[in-house]
């Protein structure tokens, strides 16, 4: 088994991926500074193969002492959020995430010569679609359609460049792996956001799911979108997308390839609000909707290839949206409850 360096393991999809690592038998070490949601503990955080390290994955010095005696290094720290997140931050996440970026790749390039390193698993995102004009998309696509508008977008669009950059000179390893529309649960409200009322509630900064849970549970009545409900999504569950990355992490056939990783259901905002409103209201409950402008990056239509995760990995994301939200709804029950949201 492998010795794995994942950077924010303490993140929304970090957290997934270091149990799918820890329970394939790898040695694992987490790198993260809490800058999102602050302290989180997890059920794993006393497993004899994990190491968690409280750091800055901008600090070099840090990194390439972490990486160099390990086997892959998954790169998943990043200034990352839902639609309203990417719009408040929009500099800093640009700024933050290419010193994440550069600082993780000159690790990984002095840890390659070193002789132990085999590859760098890089996340990337569905954002770098953001502007195509055709679907479903395809690995290929990212470098054909206009890039990106928004500067989240842009930046993911640049870690794929990172990554191809330093195998072109330095012949360091690469997977990129683009998650679309994680669903799980582990998110709670950003620190240091800004105040953002949809209808009557105020926005988590994290993404339409837990946003539309909890304002159910708070009495919003008619229900507030964004938009007019028609915009398409693929919600993939975490768990289903750790099992994605670590599989390319480790299959020898995504050695320096780039991969979607997504249900292949699609599914609009409003049926998401109706299955969110049903579970939680029951059917005897009208479902009434009220819109609001949506975001100026609030992308109508992203919809993945799933073709060469399939035939490539042999990955397919298998858990329904329905079971999602039978874990997803009691957690953000308990974190409302709680006043953590």
């Amino acid at each position: 088994m492998a010795k794995v360096l994942i950077t924010g393991s303490a993140g929304f999809i970090g957290g997934y991926v270091v149990q799918e690592l820890l329970e394939r038998g790898h040695t694992v070490v987490g790198v993260d500074n809490y800058s999102k949601y602050g302290r989180v503990s997890h059920s794993y955080d006393s497993h004899p193969d994990y190491r968690f390290v409280e750091g800055d994955a901008r600090d070099v010095e840090l990194m390439t002492e972490l990486v160099e005696d390990c086997d892959h290094f998954i790169a998943g720290a990043a200034m990352i959020g839902g639609i309203s997140y990417f719009h408040t931050y929009a500099y800093d996440l640009l700024a933050t995430n290419e010193r994440i970026m550069a600082a993780s790749c000159d690790a990984a390039i002095s840890a390659l010569r070193r002789g132990r390193l085999q590859k760098v698993t890089y996340l990337s995102s569905s954002m770098v679609f953001e502007s195509t004009d055709h679907w479903p998309s395809k690995e290929g696509d990212e470098r054909r359609v206009p890039p990106p508008l928004s500067s989240y977008g842009f930046q993911k669009l640049a870690v794929e460049y990172y990554a191809r950059a330093a195998w072109d000179q330095y012949q360091l390893p690469y997977t990129i792996v683009r998650p679309f529309n994680c669903v799980g649960v582990g998110e709670g409200r950003a620190l240091g956001e800004a105040e953002i009322l949809s209808g009557n509630v105020k926005l988590a900064m994290s993404h339409v799911v837990p946003d539309l849970v909890q304002k159910v549970l708070k009495g919003q009545d008619p229900l507030c979108v964004l938009g007019d409900g028609t915009q398409v999504r693929h919600y993939t569950y975490g768990g289903d997308l750790a099992r994605g990355i670590v599989t390319a992490m480790e299959h020898p056939a995504a050695r320096n390839e780039d991969v979607n990783l997504s249900t292949a259901e699609s599914t609009t905002v409003r049926e998401l609000a109706e299955l969110i409103w049903r579970k939680i209201k029951g059917p005897d409950v009208p479902l009434r909707l009220t819109h609001e402008t949506p975001f100026e990056y609030d992308v109508q239509m992203r919809v993945p290839d799933v073709t060469k995760a399939r035939e490539m990995l042999g990955f397919t994301a298998t858990t329904s949206l329905e079971t999602m939200l039978d874990e997803v709804v009691p957690w953000i029950t308990q974190a409302v409850a709680d006043g953590r949201l």
